[in-house]
């Protein structure tokens, strides 16, 4: 028979083993608990991301969103409001909001002193590259002259200007473009200098977003802030752009950005975008 002492030793072990073994039970139930939620939450992020992604990507909102297609970026192309557009604008409708991303393509600048040619690659700018070949295809630079040359401290001919033809120079060259603006693509943070002689680069404003139409060819090593769209490279005719840098520019724009218009005036007589290669 056993002593009372003993009896309640035996008891408390059964009770001891009973709260152990509902601990054990709640902390699976928690561990299951916190499992279930856990997936839930990945699968919410992955839901959640993929409607952001569609969303930020997506175009106008009367517009249905659509994946992009592979070997295709997304692009944003975002027009200038009807009123705050000037006589400079040139609206000649938006590019896909959707462009090639692989292959490459030449530039070819017919110019009354000789053809400017450059290798452009999609991978670096399907945005830019996108935008040119629309504006090509719509004669937007056709019969307009490059308007600022600068010699001093950077080398660097100015093209792009829808505004910028006929005979003589405005107060206005310089200022027109397209009737959308697109991010800066290829920025070259990494190089120096980053606009090295033979670069074809856009101009922009110097507010993020606000690449438009206008293009510089770098005829020297040129020490810019990497802010600039680096389009491609010049494959051809770096002689006719450092022939009219040899002639100056008449210091127009000296106490503004710098430089001037050309003396040897350089007209772009057609600019075309060949199909994507590759």
């Amino acid at each position: 028979m056993t002593s009372t002492r003993e009896r309640q030793r035996a008891a408390a072990r059964a009770r001891l083993e009973r709260e152990m073994a509902e601990r054990a039970a709640r902390a699976r139930k928690r561990r299951q608990t916190q499992a279930i939620v856990g997936a839930g939450a990945v699968l919410l992020l992955v839901v959640a991301g993929t409607v952001w992604l569609a969303t930020a990507l997506g175009g106008d909102d009367d517009k249905k969103q659509t994946a992009t297609s592979a070997g295709a970026a997304q692009c944003a192309y975002t027009e200038v409001p009807k009123e705050g557009r000037t006589k400079q604008i040139k609206d000649v409708g938006l590019p896909g909001a959707q462009q090639k991303n692989t292959g490459t393509q030449t530039m070819t600048i017919d110019t009354n002193l000789g053809p400017i040619t450059a290798k452009i690659d999609r991978a670096a700018v399907p945005c830019t590259a996108g935008s040119f070949t629309h504006l090509a295809s719509k004669g937007f630079f056709d019969n307009t002259k490059c308007h600022r040359l600068v010699s001093e401290g950077i080398k660097v001919l100015q093209c792009g200007d829808p505004s910028a033809t006929g005979k003589g120079w405005r107060e206005t060259d310089g200022t027109g473009g397209p009737s959308y603006n697109l991010a800066e693509e290829n920025l070259p943070t990494d190089k120096r200098p980053p606009y090295p002689e033979g670069v074809i680069a856009m101009a922009n404003s110097g507010q993020p977003g606000s690449t438009g139409s206008q293009f510089f060819i770098v005829y020297g090593d040129s020490q810019l802030d990497p802010n600039y769209t680096v389009l491609g490279t010049i494959t051809g005719g770096m002689d006719v752009v450092k022939q009219v840098a040899a002639a100056g520019d008449d210091k127009a724009f000296a106490q503004q950005a710098g430089g001037g218009h050309p003396k040897k005036e350089i007209v772009i007589n057609k600019l075309a975008m060949s199909d994507i290669q590759g």
